[in-house]
Order: structure tokens, then sequence, then C-alpha cells
């Protein structure tokens, strides 16, 4: 296996045990999941993805990492992706952030807003807008994931039909997400970059 495709192998791994922390792995992350698979790691299954240990993130990622940078901030969007951040993965992702020496003032944050005494002055949607805003992809598979993992369109707006007749439409509710302009913007960049390569 190459340094690339091991660097894949723990990336995808790490991010499956973070999916999975509530408990189950939904259906649309273990869709996503496997499709990434698919592309980057043919054969394999989402059984072949053990989380990996410590020293195999530190040693794929490295510490301090641009690598490791771009990593934790496709954890974190991996944790907010259902809407929910619970206390579980804000710690896996203060353990990791630790680990590899990057993003511990944004994920200290996150720690303290899922806190029960919550500071009321604390702002969090401020620096998570500016890490967003600040991803700049180097890696054509984590692209695609980012990719995959922001959805083109609100799954949300959809018509009300019954017996072929529309009875309500449902708009679009993306909007109302504080963090809907940064998504799209990283989305787009994305996009940008697959295309150059």
């Amino acid at each position: 296996m190459t340094a690339d495709l091991a660097r894949r192998h723990v990336w995808l791994g790490a991010l499956r045990h973070l999916a999975e922390l509530d408990g189950h792995l939904a259906e649309a992350e273990q869709c996503l999941l496997n499709q990434q698979l698919l592309q980057d790691l043919p054969g394999e299954t989402l059984d072949d993805l053990p989380h990996p240990g410590d020293e195999a993130l530190c040693h794929r990622l490295g510490v301090g990492t641009p690598i490791a940078e771009e990593f934790l901030r496709s954890a974190v969007i991996v944790a907010l992706a259902d809407g929910y951040l619970s206390s579980a993965e804000v710690e896996l992702l203060r353990h990791w952030s630790g680990l590899l020496a990057v993003g511990e003032d944004l994920v200290g944050k996150l720690e303290s807003d899922c806190g029960e005494q919550a500071d009321p002055n604390h702002h969090l949607i401020d620096p998570l807008r500016r890490w967003l805003d600040a991803i700049e992809p180097h890696d054509p598979a984590v692209a695609r994931l980012l990719v995959k993992l922001i959805p083109a369109q609100c799954p949300f707006e959809r018509d009300v039909v019954i017996f072929g007749r529309k009875l309500a439409h449902i708009p679009p509710m993306c909007k109302l997400n504080p963090l809907y302009d940064q998504l799209m913007a990283l989305r787009f960049r994305c996009l940008c970059f697959l295309e150059g390569e």
C-alpha cells in the first residue's frame, strides 16, 4: 500500500469512527463512506476501516501539518453534518486537535459551547465561519469527500403532492443555517480544485 493510500485509509477510518459515535452509522453516512471507499480504496469495505490509533494518525497525517489541519476540518464538518454536536464528538475532536497540534482554539470553543455552563457572551459561529472560509483543498480525495458531504441543494425543499396534485411547496430552509454561505463557498472551491486536476 502506498503512503497516499495508507493516509486515505486512516483518514476514512477516523471519519467512520466519528460518524459512529452516536451509536449507529446513519444510512446517508454509510452510503457516503461507501462511495468514497469505492473511489479511493476499491475492493475495501467499511469493515476494513477500523478506528486508527493515535500513532497511526500522527504517522500518516503528521503533527502540526496542513494535512492534519485539513483532516481536522473535515472531521468538524462530519460532526456538524447532522445538525447536532454531541459531547462525545467534541471530546474526540478535542483529542485529535491536541494529538495533531492543530485547531486547538476552535475545538476549545466547540467544547465550551457544548458544555452545560456555556458562556453567554461566547460566539461560536464567527470563528467557525472564519475556519471554514480558510479551507483550501489540496487533496483530490478530500475535495471529493467534502463535495459529497455538502449537499448542492437543500434536502428539505420539496413539493407535497397527493394523488398527482400539488398541495403545497416546502421552501428551502438552508438559508436559515448560519454556516450556509461558508459551506456553499467551500463546496465551490472543492469543485474548482477538482476541475483543475
